[in-house]
């Protein structure tokens, strides 16, 4: 991990994906920007229908009908993702931009051997004849730690077990991506597993200096592999900070109800304990998003749509080198303070 000022890999600005169905538009991501530079690793974590994976396609350019990318931009290395062809993308997929499914058994095709799908990955993005790309393939089985290479290459997913997540990131990093994208990569592991996967990624970002998109549920995840974090709530960034001021000086109150800090003696880990449920992206509130779940919400807070931002320079924060989408600390602020007291009113 490094957290070093440099140009971005990858810079999303005002990202806006829609789901346009019989009943209206669904507005999945909303004004979305975050940036992850060389070696670095951006966290993205939120609860299910928080817009995280819907954002991770949307970088990748693979959105499909009736969804769209309605707003924002893009850009790898300078590059306006959204600008590009569909050839064009073609191409930078697997060359420029690499990602790991949740599910590697969706995403390896069942009827050729493994050692055929990296070797063919390697072949149409390298211009290696077979046998070079063969080799390659050999050598990249051997660098994600699947033993027996040779003999495990000629064998078919279903074969692998445990193995087959090795084989994904074996793909997505065959040709030396400039940005991995992980949606989730060890949610169907064991622990053990969990642990050796998350391990070889920071391994190959060390090696590689390539910059890592970590999307996950999982605060333990979060916790071991970002340098950054972007939390998301239905469809909005609503706090974002490195990674060690958000576990110990959270600011908005979804991220301190998510009780961040991961812990040995008790599974904190899941963020779906939180009361209430997520607002329907279809009939999305006026007002702040989390306000009815928010215990510190007031009538202010329905009726009015907070803005990313720093604390006010008039709010006593622990916390001034994050931004949070919370009107508990701006200027307009008139209701009870956390009680936890993360912000207090000068």
């Amino acid at each position: 991990m490094a957290s070093n000022e440099q140009t971005p890999v990858l810079e999303v600005e005002g990202l806006r994906t829609s789901f346009f169905t019989p009943d209206g538009e669904v507005k999945a991501v909303d004004g979305v920007d975050f940036s992850v530079s060389n070696n670095e690793t951006l966290g993205i974590v939120g609860e299910s229908g928080s817009g995280k994976s819907i954002t991770s396609l949307s970088v990748m350019q693979l959105i499909q009908h009736p969804g769209k990318i309605v707003g924002g931009s893009i850009r790898l290395s300078g590059d306006d993702l959204l600008k590009k062809t569909k050839q064009q993308m073609a191409k930078y997929r697997g060359n420029r931009l690499s990602m790991i499914f949740q599910e590697p058994m969706t995403s390896l095709n069942p009827v050729f051997t493994v050692g055929h799908q990296v070797s063919e990955a390697v072949r149409i993005h390298k211009k290696l004849d077979k046998k070079a790309a063969w080799q390659e393939a050999i050598r990249m089985l051997t660098l994600v730690g699947i033993p027996a290479p040779e003999d495990r290459a000629k064998r078919y997913p279903h074969e692998l077990s445990g193995g087959r997540q090795r084989v994904m990131i074996a793909i997505a990093l065959s040709c030396d991506p400039e940005l991995l994208i992980a949606d989730e990569p060890t949610t169907a592991l064991d622990v053990t597993i969990q642990a050796q996967i998350l391990e070889l990624i920071k391994e190959l970002q060390e090696k590689s200096g390539m910059a890592v998109l970590m999307i996950t549920h999982d605060l333990g995840v979060i916790a071991e592999t970002a340098d950054k974090v972007v939390v998301m709530y239905a469809g909005e960034v609503v706090e974002q900070a490195d990674v060690k001021t958000l576990f110990t000086r959270p600011l908005h109150p979804y991220t301190q109800l998510m009780n961040a800090i991961p812990r040995h003696d008790i599974d904190l880990d899941e963020l779906e304990m939180i009361p209430g449920t997520v607002p329907s992206p279809q009939n999305m509130p006026d007002g702040c998003r989390f306000a009815e779940r928010c215990p510190y919400a007031t009538d202010f807070c329905i009726e009015n749509h907070p803005e990313l931002a720093s604390p006010s320079n008039n709010v006593e924060s622990e916390n001034t080198s994050g931004q949070t989408r919370c009107w508990i600390y701006t200027d307009e602020w008139n209701g009870s303070n956390p009680t936890k007291g993360v912000a207090t009113n000068q």
